[in-house]
This record gives structure tokens, C-alpha cells and sequence, in this order.
């Protein structure tokens, strides 16, 4: 005769040889690809080569500025060509990290001659948003992919770009108000202690 004990015992269940902890037999969960597909690779290499054509422009015109004994300008756009290099150095890392192919494309040659100050920086504003369009198209692309790993990466140029652009566009407005006499440009710049975020008052009663 079986004792209450021996009657309400249960026999203990055992997986299968073959079965995985937390899924069905033999379905590991796949570990995330971090890889970005090829399309989105060859973006983000073409970008390399935007940022190093904008660093190379920026220098181009910053040593417009240095010819003519505009000290400051000069200084501001150095500044803004090495901040559009470490951008595609930037990119670089990333596509390193995330087990892409760099392949960096070749750069064009960039514009050395201007006839003004406001051609100069009008010059820089065009490269700004050109850029920004670029980095749209990225953010696109990576959303087509539902790449999320790129998608937070690029989050980072977006609002860069918002700043460029708000620095670019206030510098040349103070161009435009300091005109014809470009030193009041110079004495902006020297008293702000760096790029112009806004232009609001700036120039006035000059």
C-alpha cells in the first residue's frame, strides 16, 4: 500500500539532451549584428570624404583671412577645419568599431580665391548645409536598416550640425552688418572669445 507521501509525490521533469535554456531545442537567441550593410558602409565612407573636403575649405579660406591680416576670421575658420576633420575621424572609429571597411575616398581640391569677406563665409554657410543634407541622407539610410546602433551614432551629428549652421549663419551676418569695414568683424570675434552663436547685437552702435 502506497503511504500519502509515496502518493502525492511528483516525478521531476527534465529537458531534453538537446534543449537550450530559455528556448525551444536547438534555438540559441543570435547575438545582434552590429555590422552596418554595405550600402549604409559606403555612406558613411563618402561622408569621411565630405568632412575632410569641409576641413580642406576650411583651411583654404582661413588662409585667405591670414593673407589679409585678419587675424581672428583666420583663427576661427582653423579652428573649424580641424573640428570637420576630428568629425571624419569620428566616423572612422565608428565604422572600426562596429566591424566596418574603411575606405576612404579621395577629396577634391577646394576653393582658394574670394573676393570678400561675405563671399568667404557665404562660401562656409553653403558647405554647412550641404553637410547637414548629407547627414540626413545617413539618417535615413540607417532608418531604412533599422541599424539603431548607427541611428544613436548619428544622432550625435545631427545636433551637431545644428550648431554649425547657427554659428555659420550668425557669422555672416555680422559680416554683412560690419560692411565694408571688416576690422569691426575682428573686434566681434576677439571680444566674444570664440564663434558667434547668435548675432543679436552684434555690430550695433560700431
Amino acid at each position: 500500500m502506497m503511504t500519502p507521501r509515496e502518493s502525492t509525490a511528483r516525478p521531476t521533469r527534465k529537458n531534453p539532451p538537446d534543449a537550450a535554456p530559455g528556448g525551444p531545442a536547438g534555438h540559441e537567441p543570435e547575438d545582434p549584428d552590429m555590422k552596418p550593410s554595405d550600402e549604409l558602409t559606403g555612406a558613411l565612407n563618402a561622408q569621411v570624404g565630405h568632412e575632410l573636403a569641409a576641413s580642406h575649405q576650411y583651411v583654404a579660406i582661413a588662409a585667405y583671412f591670414d593673407a589679409e591680416a585678419l587675424p581672428q576670421l583666420a583663427l576661427f575658420f582653423y579652428r573649424q577645419a580641424d573640428e570637420e576633420r576630428e568629425h571624419a575621424m569620428k566616423i572612422v572609429k565608428f565604422l572600426l568599431d562596429v566591424g566596418g571597411t574603411v575606405e576612404i575616398p579621395a577629396v577634391p581640391a577646394p576653393r582658394a580665391g574670394f573676393a570678400s569677406a561675405e563671399e568667404a563665409v557665404s562660401l562656409a554657410l553653403d558647405n554647412e548645409n550641404e553637410v547637414t543634407r548629407q547627414i540626413f541622407a545617413l539618417v535615413e539610410r540607417a532608418r531604412d536598416d533599422k541599424d539603431y546602433i548607427a541611428l544613436r551614432f548619428l544622432d550625435w551629428f545631427v545636433d551637431e550640425q545644428r550648431e554649425e549652421m547657427a554659428t555659420m549663419g550668425a557669422l555672416l551676418q555680422v559680416v554683412r552688418r560690419a560692411h565694408p569695414d571688416v576690422l569691426h568683424v575682428e573686434d566681434y570675434l576677439a571680444r566674444a572669445g570664440g564663434p558667434p552663436l547668435d548675432s543679436g547685437g552684434a555690430i550695433e552702435g560700431s
